[in-house]
Formats: structure tokens, C-alpha cells, sequence
């Protein structure tokens, strides 16, 4: 039984929460500061900036279907605490400013309110339509049938508003009703019922079938959960959550899974090819389409299917480098006679990519992330090399760390796929924007110099 139209909304809520802050900030200062000389686009400017980086440091955003009123609370002080530091620190660097104590504690109060109040409304209105509607779960599996299994079980069961459908137990050593199958059936119950979250008892589980659980999870976007016993489990990335009392451990996602982290990626991904769009494309367009026009026929820009977020298709645009032929799907090799005499430079320079900047726009891609592979390099390799399709669980990118560490050109062996895999694996489990700069730059750097795999 595969479920459908679940309602799955919540998602949208956090960029609606961070939207009306912002808006919030950056319009009610005007009304009591409207004495105050102070310059709006500095003033506004400065508020976004510094909101943002506060609020993605101190986890502002990190509300979860389990967390508390007091956790809530606790954020809204502690970012009302920084947020009211920052706006006093504004005040001493502008000559014609006036600095009114009053007028800011009058503002944040006020800006507080709102931003709590519509906080909480979010909260409790996605619980509640929750229980109304018994839309917006997750699906929910767990392996073993410990007493704290069934403790978490019993929780879900009462705290209907966290949002949770339970399917059923899997042991290879109890028998109940409740319990669906066996270890060996987790994997394939999971995917054929679109299970969200594994929870394990790990006594139930040797070394081997938690790395293949994890490995799963990884390669098919599910979430993987711990509940603590009497096994010890030592990782990086274990985060400790709390389901009232009941203790959770949890496998961190990659950085771009926080909705703050990847709306941030989407802003800077959206500016930065506006810039190049406006200031480059504009013309290098109509210079392009004359060059290739004059050496052969057929269309400027070459259009291909390639593999997106999650495996799904998009059309890569890029300015054409071949001759038009029928073996569009057929890797390019050292030498490929199908390569026109303009198509051999812009190659080598990576001008034929900046088309795909329109795809950035469009929302196909990002500006950095794992290259965009064609579908028969996809089939071939998916099932053949470890955490192949990891690198669809983001946005593919015009450039990315593989390409600027020499990972790129033609595969002639498994070692250089794998190559390539591991300096996309390192990018989305260490994102940051400062990551995605410093690749842009070597990119710009490399394609003033050449590069040698470029062909």
C-alpha cells in the first residue's frame, strides 16, 4: 500500500515564518524611527543582514514538530537579547542619527509581539490541523521491540498532534501482532509504503545491518533514528532530541537540508546569475550565436535531459559545441571529431556552461553542486559505486567542488567516478556559503588558464 496526498505543507512554513520577520523588521522601525534621521536602505540593509545571521547561528528557525512552547519562547528571547544589541550598535556610527532608548525598546516590543504571536499561531496551527486532519505525518517504522520501543510507540499513539503514523515493529527475536517483519524485510516494507523515519533499538542490530541501514537511508531519503539502550553509538553527527522525556539520537542532515541554509543558497544563487545574466550574457549571447551560426548549421544553444534533486529530470541549456548529430547521449572523449573548431575553445574555456545560469534561475540548479550527469552515465553507475545518488539529494551545480579539484573530463575506470563522488559527497555533508565562493573563484581562474580536462 503506497499512500498518497499527505498534505505535506509544513515545509513551506518556516520560509513563510522567516519571510514575515523580515518584513516585519524592516517596515514597523520606520514608524518609530521616523524622527530619528535614520537612512531606511542602510538601516533596512543592516537589520536583513544581521537578523539572518543571528537567527542561523542561534537555530531561531529550528522549531520541529516535538519542540515546546518554552523551547519557543527561550529562542524569542535570546534573539530578542542579540537583535536589541544590534540595533544599538547602529546608532553610534551615523553622524545624523539621533539615538532614542525609548523609541527602540517601544520598537522591538512591538516587532516582538508580532513575530511571537505569529510564531505561535504557526505552532499550535500545525499541530491542530494535524489532529483535525491527520494530514501533514510521517510515516514511521521501528526496528526491535524493546521496552523503550514500545515506550515510543505508546508516545506516538497519545501525541497525535506531533504528527507521527506508526506502521509496525521489526525483530528477528520477538513475535507480536505489531510487528510487521523481520530485519530482512525493512528495507523493502520501507520503500514500498513511503516510511519517513526509521527508528531503531539498536540491540536488535550487529555492525553490519546499521551500516546498511544507514547506507539505505542515505541513498533513499529517509531519516534514520536512534533510541537509546544499552549500546553505545559514536558519530559526528548525532544530535539528541527530545520527545517530552523520551530521549531520541538522530543522524544530522547534510547543511543544505535546513530550509534557513538552502534559502540563503537559493538567494545568492538567484543574485549572483541575475549579475552574470545582465552583465554577461547579454552580450556574449548574440556574440556566440554569430560565431557558431558562421561555422556550422543548426541551433545556438544544445538542449539535454539531465538528472536533477532526486533523480528527476531537466532540460541543460549550453551554447552548442558539435556538430549536430544523433549520439547526443554518448560521452565526449579526447579528440571527438563531433567538436567544431569554436566548440574546441569555448569548451575549453567553459563558456559553453553559462547558459546554464538561465537554469539557475529557473530553479533547475544551482550556481555550485555536484555536475549534472545524462541519464545513461546515471543508470550505469547508481547501483554501482557507494553514494552515487547522494549527490541528488541537492541541487546540481554549473560548477563544483569535483570540477576545481581536476575530478572532471572523461571516465576511463570506476576510480574516476569514485574520485568524483567523494569531492561531491565532501560538498554537501561541509556547505557553506564561504565553500561555494571559494569554488567560484578557482572556476573564474581556471577558465582564464585552461583546463587541461576541459575538452
Amino acid at each position: 500500500m503506497i499512500l498518497s496526498g499527505r498534505g505535506r505543507y509544513s515545509k513551506y512554513l518556516r520560509p513563510i515564518s522567516v519571510l514575515f520577520d523580515i518584513l516585519v523588521i524592516s517596515l514597523l522601525y520606520r514608524y518609530f524611527f521616523k524622527d530619528l534621521g535614520v537612512n531606511n536602505l542602510h538601516f533596512t540593509a543592516y537589520q536583513v543582514a544581521c537578523w539572518s545571521i543571528i537567527s542561523y547561528f542561534s537555530g531561531f528557525y529550528e522549531v520541529y514538530r516535538y519542540s515546546t512552547a518554552i523551547q519557543i519562547l527561550t529562542k524569542l528571547v535570546r534573539q530578542g537579547i542579540l537583535f536589541l544589541l544590534v540595533v544599538i550598535a547602529f546608532f553610534p556610527f551615523q553622524k545624523n542619527t539621533l539615538f532614542s532608548g525609548q523609541k527602540i525598546a517601544e520598537y522591538l516590543i512591538a516587532a516582538f509581539s508580532l513575530i511571537g504571536i505569529f510564531k505561535f499561531l504557526l505552532f499550535y496551527y500545525l499541530k491542530r490541523y494535524r489532529i483535525t486532519t491527520g494530514s501533514n505525518y510521517r510515516n514511521v517504522i521501528i526496528v526491535g521491540f524493546t521496552q523503550e520501543a514500545i515506550n515510543l510507540k505508546e508516545l506516538f499513539d497519545k501525541r497525535v498532534d506531533y504528527g507521527y503514523r506508526f506502521f509496525g515493529y521489526f525483530s528477528d527475536t520477538k513475535k507480536n501482532a505489531q510487528i510487521v517483519g523481520g530485519l530482512d524485510d525493512i528495507k523493502d516494507f520501507a520503500t514500498l509504503n513511503n516510511i519517513d523515519d526509521i527508528y531503531c533499538s539498536i540491540n536488535e542490530l550487529d555492525n553490519a545491518m546499521l551500516k546498511d541501514l544507514v547506507e539505505y537511508a542515505e541513498l533513499n531519503n529517509k531519516t534514520i533514528k536512534f533510541i537509546p539502550d544499552t549500546k553505545e553509538i559514536f558519530s559526528k553527527n548525532l544530535r539528541v532530541d527530545y520527545y517530552e522525556v523520551f530521549p531520541v539520537l538522530s543522524l544530522r542532515k547534510t547543511p543544505l537540508h535546513d530550509p534557513v541554509a538552502s534559502l540563503i543558497k537559493r538567494i545568492f544563487d538567484i543574485v549572483f546569475s541575475l549579475l552574470v545574466v545582465t552583465l554577461l550574457l547579454s552580450w556574449l549571447i548574440p556574440l556566440m550565436a554569430i560565431l557558431i551560426k558562421l561555422e556550422s548549421k543548426g541551433p545556438v544553444f544544445f538542449k539535454q535531459s539531465r538528472a536533477g534533486v532526486n533523480g528527476e529530470h531537466f532540460s541543460c541549456y549550453k551554447f552548442r559545441s558539435m556538430q549536430v548529430n544523433n549520439n547526443t547521449e554518448r560521452i565526449t572523449v579526447k579528440g571527438d571529431p563531433r567538436i567544431t573548431r569554436i566548440g574546441k575553445f569555448i569548451r575549453k574555456t567553459s563558456i559553453d556552461e553559462m547558459p546554464q545560469f538561465l537554469n539557475v534561475l529557473l530553479g533547475d540548479m544551482s550556481v555550485v553542486g555536484p555536475r549534472p550527469h545524462i541519464g545513461s552515465i546515471n543508470t550505469m553507475y547508481t547501483g554501482r559505486i557507494k553514494k552515487y545518488f547522494f549527490r541528488h539529494s541537492v541541487k546540481p551545480g554549473i560548477t563544483g567542488l569535483a570540477q576545481v579539484r581536476g575530478a572532471r573530463g572523461e571516465i576511463n575506470a570506476d576510480e574516476d567516478m569514485i574520485n568524483r563522488i567523494k569531492y561531491d559527497v565532501f560538498y554537501i555533508e561541509n556547505w557553506s556559503l564561504l565553500l561555494d565562493l571559494k569554488i567560484i573563484i578557482q572556476t573564474v581562474s581556471n577558465m582564464i588558464t585552461g583546463d587541461e580536462k576541459a575538452y
